[in-house]
């Protein structure tokens, strides 16, 4: 199954951290254009300094672990799509060229289950999508990798639940925490 990974899904470290891992565990391929990458380096400029080139770094890294991955949408296919932002039938030109089923997305308003239904295309939040893999494949230890990346970039413990809740995966979160997987781990 190839999916596209938008922005507003790879912006967030843990959100595109878990998504990624339960790709490299083979749930899905992951699929995205230069333009989302573009999107999403452009979107941090309104974080703190210092986010842009921090985005950028990940976007590189991006292309390194995964270089089948961007995709180049035809402009003409684009211009002949209908979505409610125009700014948004980029995504969707995408994953018709990558031959996705699925757009991976926070973005529900702009995606009309009609339109992209004609193009045969689903969308997914990565709430419910990742608690699927989950429920299929145990993704326990890649929820634990991307905690003990969170803790060592923050230099605090990490709950589990809590984690993955601040990250937008609160029924993976309450998954995870309600199986006992993953347990903080506190420094000494």
């Amino acid at each position: 199954m190839k999916a596209v990974l938008d922005a507003n899904v790879l912006m967030p470290s843990v959100l595109r951290e878990m998504l990624l891992g339960a790709a490299a565990e083979g749930a899905f391929t992951p699929l995205w254009s230069a333009r989302i990458l573009e999107e999403w380096a452009r979107a941090s400029r309104k974080l703190p300094p210092g986010a842009e080139a921090f985005a950028r770094a990940g976007i590189a890294a991006l292309r390194a672990g995964w270089p089948e991955a961007e995709i180049a949408a035809d402009p003409d296919l684009e211009s002949t799509l209908s979505l409610p932002d125009p700014n948004d039938r980029h995504v969707l030109a995408t994953a018709i060229a990558g031959g996705a089923g699925i757009i991976v997305t926070r973005n529900r308003a702009d995606f009309p289950t009609r339109t992209l239904a004609r193009h045969g295309v689903l969308l997914r939040e990565p709430d419910g999508l990742l608690l699927e893999f989950h429920e299929e494949r145990g993704l326990g230890p890649v929820a634990t990798a991307v905690r003990r990346r969170a803790e060592t970039a923050s230099g605090r413990p990490q709950a589990m639940r809590a984690m993955l809740k601040r990250a937008g995966l609160p029924r993976l979160g309450k998954a995870l925490a309600d199986t006992g997987a993953a347990p903080p781990v506190i420094p000494r």
